[in-house]
């Protein structure tokens, strides 16, 4: 080999780098890691061994309120860990510094994910999307995808644009009338029927509906959440099946008592499925449920319900097992559900750190 003789000056920073040249062609993991992947804005969560094995889920959040970008990653993380799936979180990202900021409403980067996915989740509030954006959402519905809606994902979107305004929560476009939360997930944002931060849920199985697979091993009283009950019109509309009920409780306590009166005669439905038909004429199994905060997730119950909503989705009912296993992943502390002001963000923190 012939040895090229160089003249440099020698200065401490030249050393440096004929130093880094040197490593480099010596050591190929060395020279890998000095080109790594730019961060990307969102959390991969591969799935382990499982029924899962090989469905790709994307879990979308970005609401101002409930915390979706605590929920989410922990939904993924059992999900993921516990039965296998693939799962892709995606969150409301600030552009500026590529931190997650849920009072953005216009960005969500990764909905390209959507391309090959098998079940979207989405969970999230009033948000109004670039149309580029939004095109992979709308792809994904022509094409019959399953879809399960938590919470606020009945009011999920509020656009300006007229190219997908057709699922906006307050759209009257005939056909679309409710927009998306009406027209897939079988209602829009009518108004709180419980006492909105003092009156929680809890679940009561519909009647005729305690076998149905999405109850599966769910014991009577386990499905909670301190977040009140959603008010719905009734019936909800097309094939829809109600398939829990929200019984409005005096507080925010698991133990916590029924109202007495009007708010529990009749009690709103909180979990129900039904199938939408695409603009391509194609149909997709949906599951909702008004429920789904992350302080929700604290009962196992609830994790349950959501866990067997996803093999139901999929059409994988077949395989729901006699108690799906919805241990909690990790350290999972979920802060009460509130709005905050742009700078309780800052310092905000980056996907990649919810790894």
């Amino acid at each position: 080999m012939k040895i090229m003789k160089l003249r440099l000056r020698s200065s401490p920073v030249t050393c440096a780098l004929l130093m880094m040249l040197l490593l480099m062609a010596a050591s190929p993991s060395i020279a890998a890691s000095a080109t790594k992947n730019p961060e990307v804005p969102w959390l991969s969560l591969p799935g382990k061994s499982g029924p899962g094995h090989g469905k790709k889920i994307v879990l979308i959040s970005g609401d101002e309120e409930y915390r979706s970008e605590e929920a989410l990653p922990q939904l993924a993380r059992i999900l993921s860990q516990r039965h296998g799936f693939n799962c892709v979180v995606l969150f409301a990202i600030d552009p500026d510094d590529g931190t997650i900021q849920p009072n953005v409403t216009h960005n969500i980067p990764g909905l390209e994910h959507l391309k090959d996915a098998d079940l979207m989740v989405i969970f999230t509030r009033f948000r109004d999307l670039p149309d580029a954006q939004m095109k992979q959402i709308s792809d994904y519905l022509d094409r019959g995808g399953p879809v399960i809606g938590l919470r606020t994902a009945t009011h999920a979107f509020a656009l300006k644009s007229k190219t997908y305004r057709r699922y906006s929560h307050d759209s009257a476009l005939p056909g679309f009338e409710g927009g998306f939360g009406r027209r897939v997930l079988g209602e829009t944002w009518i108004a709180h029927h419980g006492e909105h931060g003092k009156e929680g849920t809890r679940g009561i199985a519909a009647k005729g509906r305690e076998n149905h697979p999405i109850l599966k091993g769910i014991e009577p009283g386990s499905i909670f959440g301190p977040t009140d009950v959603y008010r719905v019109r009734l019936p909800l509309p097309g094939d829809s099946v109600p398939l829990v009920l929200g019984q409005v409780t005096e507080t925010l306590a698991p133990d916590s008592r029924p109202v007495a009166g009007a708010k529990n005669d009749p009690m709103m439905p909180v979990a129900w499925t039904k199938t939408y038909r695409s603009a391509s004429g194609r149909t997709g199994r949906v599951f909702t449920t008004t429920m789904g905060a992350s302080q929700d997730l604290l009962y196992e119950g609830t994790r349950r319900l959501l866990v067997n909503g996803v093999y139901w989705a999929l059409g994988m009912e077949g395989k729901i097992p006699s108690r799906s296993d919805v241990r909690r992943v990790g350290k999972f502390e979920p802060t009460p559900f509130a709005f905050k002001p742009d700078s309780a963000w800052k310092p905000g923190i980056k996907p990649s750190q919810l790894r």
